[in-house]
């Protein structure tokens, strides 16, 4: 085998007797990702397939034939297995407790020379299936997240669409029936003036029991002056902040045969107008979210741009917007920050994973704080939560690759590497991160002069 083929006869020798031959048949689970290592496996005969599950889908990583090894990325960067391995047929292998696999390493170190570079090329493979699993992964949630996020305004849109069709049409109908009442210019004007007043007037924003006061009052003055459809009248005239001592004067100006159809025209013609309103926050909000859609990924973009930190980060708020239902969040930008030259795809990356990761943390309720200030010659991002907190023992590890601490298929642990990464090699800045119960802070330094 390649692995042994450079031991001498007394490493062959530590090797048999530091390690013990094992018979599994088929389809068996030769260790599961999520448990802990303790052990290195050499495949001596059959066939082996190794799993990882990201998301609660099974990710085929590799096939091992007669000669391979398994179960050294966790034994070398510590934590659990990160991966499953099953047998495929009846399979006998080769297996180092852990300890005896870290005396290998010494004692036969021809093993290190053949394992080190197929370590290398195994873990950049599984990396970047990993990666592009768990990104797909990722961009099937926010794509189910922002289709609902687009769903809302666009039913919202829909259905008001529907109503103002109604409400044109029963406004047209009202529009004639004032005809026929042959009021002058002079009262015509005044109720088209009211309409006006009304259309333009701040909406009252009152608290159940005032609004329902209100309008009591106002179905009270309508039923005494013979106006039809009082009740369901009454809510938009208080929303339009149209009182008693409003319709009183205008009582005094029309005839009494009149003020019917001519509050009913009133009604329905601030009816539409907040319709129309409804409309065009829905559309605005539609806009929005495809804006935020193109900033976020940086269309039609190159890879370096002049970035806007603000920008991305407010983007990001709106793209998990879905996930942070429920929590707080709290902007403090310092406004005065420059733009910097960046790779804003890969920083909005960024943004993306330390959210949700708050969000995350916290549940369906909390607080996240997102601020910026400028320390020295970098940009400072900090993202702050007032969950849980992490460990001690796993705050050290965060941004190793492929470790975690969610359960089993829930993540990849390559997140915050991701995260490192992109700071620290391709924007040569800093992360780091404080963590206790109750608050926990990533700190995201970036250079405000981009350097070569």
């Amino acid at each position: 085998m390649a692995l042994f083929a450079d031991l001498s006869d007394e490493q062959l020798q530590w090797l048999t007797e530091h390690s013990q031959e094992i018979n599994v048949g088929a389809d068996e689970t030769i260790f599961a990702q999520g448990n802990p290592a303790d052990a290195f496996y050499v495949l001596l005969d059959g066939e082996l397939q190794v799993t990882a599950s990201i998301e609660g889908s099974n990710t085929l990583l590799a096939t091992h034939h007669p000669g391979a090894f398994t179960g050294e990325v966790p034994l070398l960067v510590g934590g659990p297995y990160i991966a499953t391995a099953r047998t495929i047929c009846s399979s006998r292998l080769l297996r180092l407790a852990r300890p005896d696999f870290d005396t290998m390493l010494v004692v036969c170190s021809p093993v290190a020379r053949v394992m080190l570079p197929v370590l290398a090329q195994r873990i950049q493979l599984t990396q970047a299936t990993v990666q592009q699993r768990d990104r797909l992964a990722a961009l099937g949630k926010l794509s189910a997240g922002l289709a609902h996020e687009l769903n809302n305004p666009a039913a919202a849109a829909r259905r008001a669409a529907a109503q103002l069709r109604e409400t044109l049409t029963n406004l047209q109908t009202l529009t004639f029936k004032l005809d026929n009442q042959q009021l002058t210019s002079a009262q015509l004007d005044l109720l088209a003036q009211l309409k006006q007043e009304a259309s333009v007037a701040i909406r009252l924003d009152l608290d159940p029991l005032a609004q329902s006061d209100r309008e009591d009052e106002l179905i009270t003055w309508l039923d005494d002056h013979a106006v039809a459809d009082s009740c369901d009248l009454a809510p938009g005239l208080v929303r339009a902040a149209l009182d008693r001592d409003r319709l009183d004067d205008l009582a005094t100006h029309l005839p009494a045969t009149a003020m019917c159809d001519a509050l009913l025209w009133l009604g329905a013609a601030l009816e539409a107008d907040e319709l129309v309103s409804a409309i065009e926050t829905s559309v605005g909000r539609l806009s929005d979210l495809v804006t935020a859609i193109k900033e976020y990924s940086y269309m039609d973009k190159g890879s370096l741009q002049d970035v806007d930190v603000h920008q991305g980060l407010d983007n990001t708020l709106t793209m998990l917007g879905f996930k942070l239902k429920g929590i707080t969040v709290t902007r403090a930008y310092d406004r005065s920050l420059p733009r910097i030259m960046a790779h804003g795809g890969e920083l909005n990356q960024v943004w993306t994973n330390l959210l949700d990761n708050a969000a995350a943390a916290l549940g369906d309720k909390g607080h996240i704080w997102v601020r910026t200030r400028r320390e020295n010659d970098n940009l400072l991002v900090e993202i702050a939560d007032d969950g849980p907190g992490i460990a001690p023992e796993a705050r050290e590890h965060i941004f190793e690759p492929f470790f975690t601490t969610k359960e089993v298929g829930e993540g990849t642990g390559l997140g915050l590497s991701t995260v490192y990464n992109i700071i620290v090699s391709q924007h040569h800045g800093d992360i780091c991160v404080d963590s206790q119960p109750g608050k926990t802070v990533f700190q995201v330094r970036l250079p405000i002069e981009a350097k070569d």
